[in-house]
């Protein structure tokens, strides 16, 4: 079953500048921070979060 993700403007914008600069600060201070597996320190939501990114598709997808 494949839904839509309603695409919003602002969230795309700060994923790239904010989101994106956050990554390396941590990644650079937190020592396995962005590493595979690393989700599974809260199994309730990574589990949630995998099932949501497997079983819905947003409006990039359909130009690949």
């Amino acid at each position: 079953m494949n839904l839509f993700r309603k695409p919003s403007l602002n969230k795309s914008i700060a994923a790239r500048t904010k989101g994106r600069a956050t990554r390396q600060l941590k990644k650079a201070l937190i020592p396995g921070y962005g590493q595979k597996g690393m989700g599974m320190a809260r199994p309730k939501r990574a589990i949630y979060n995998k099932v949501y990114r497997k079983s819905t598709i947003g409006w990039k997808d359909l130009f690949k």
